[in-house]
């Protein structure tokens, strides 16, 4: 639990949404006072219900991204990967998606088509069903375009239990791909920074490459797709308050050379920008090199590697070893390096 009290008169600032430590102390110092179910306390990406004796996974997100297009996607595209990302990471298949959309008068009906065909695209290619929605119109220069609110519901699938819990001392930290591309694309898109080799987002639906993986190890103890704050969140969540740490190689971090020369050029941390067809995984290290493999034959794995391992040094701290051989330590972010990215 973060020690950061809330200042007397304190407003609520961008950086509340951006998935470091500001968000953090916004749920856990403000949300939490008021809704503290059991099952919402360890804050993961879906709840776990059961409902006569079916476990069901159930999980919501609103999507504010801006532009509303980039490259490798759009709004509409963002908000049916994220939900099926969040509920696959979780141990569920995904099953039935609804759909609430905030418009500002004036949006383009062309615009608004083309993000109901993309939802529409993934949708059927990955079997899910949105089978409900709202709409809401709001004035002009209220909506910045259009918001989506997506809420999905999945079935767990039998015997798998996911949970930092779980997470023993030796296991080993998977990552699916490339970190960053999704956030580095919207920036791309927002400045209007082109490469030749055309940067896109790799948002995409994971739930398919999950299944994969959970039929070849039954040893897999935590996944999270690392989104706003990236990877620097996801394993800081993990060691926070924990008896172990984590410790990554940079060397490891599967990188391009496009990425790691626009993020020297802006000064951007790759651990901490987002990703939307990503995953970081904790299992067991007999099983890494089995999960890796079967991750590789998939398109969104294609790139995984395995880039560190839980330690029981330095408890509750992630520690990254430079190519240099020095280390240093990997903070939570404070805030995100770029708003409106998801």
């Amino acid at each position: 639990m973060l020690l950061i009290m809330p200042m007397k008169n304190e407003t609520i600032l961008i950086s509340h949404g951006a998935g470091g430590k500001q968000t953090r102390k916004l749920i856990e110092q403000i949300i939490l006072k008021y809704f503290s179910d059991k099952i919402l306390l360890p804050l993961p990406d879906a709840a776990t219900v059961n409902i006569t004796g079916v476990e069901i996974c159930f999980t919501t997100d609103s999507y504010v991204v801006n532009p509303v297009f980039f490259p490798g996607g759009d709004i509409g595209k963002l908000a049916i990967c994220g939900t099926i990302n969040d509920l696959a990471v979780s141990g569920a298949i995904p099953l039935f998606i609804s759909c609430a959309m905030i418009i500002e008068e004036g949006f383009s009906f062309l615009m608004f088509e083309k993000i109901l065909k993309s939802m529409s695209k993934i949708a059927k290619k990955t079997g899910v069903r949105i089978v409900t929605g709202d709409t809401k119109v709001v004035d002009r220069g209220k909506g910045d375009g259009i918001f989506i609110t997506t809420t999905g519901i999945g079935l767990k699938f039998k015997n798998v239990q996911l949970g930092k819990q779980f997470i023993k001392k030796g296991d080993a930290v998977i990552i699916g791909g490339v970190p960053g591309m999704h956030e580095l694309s919207i920036i791309c898109a927002r400045e209007n920074i082109k490469f030749k080799t055309g940067l896109k987002s790799d948002c995409a639906p994971l739930h398919q490459m999950i299944e994969e993986i959970f039929g070849v190890s039954k040893k897999i103890r935590f996944m999270r797709d690392p989104t706003r704050g990236g990877v620097s969140a996801v394993l800081n969540e993990i060691v926070s308050g924990a008896d172990f740490g984590i410790e990554i190689y940079e060397d490891k971090i599967p990188l391009t050379k496009q990425v790691r020369s626009l993020c020297e050029i802006l000064g951007f941390d790759i651990l901490n920008l987002a990703s939307e067809g990503n995953v970081v995984i904790i299992a067991d290290s007999k099983d890494a090199n089995s999960i890796v493999r079967t991750m590789r034959k998939n398109p969104a794995g294609k790139n995984a590697s395995v880039i560190g391992f839980v330690t029981d040094e330095f408890c509750g701290k992630v520690i990254l070893k430079t190519k240099f051989g020095s280390s240093r330590f990997i903070e939570m972010p404070a805030a995100g390096q770029l708003p409106r990215i998801c």
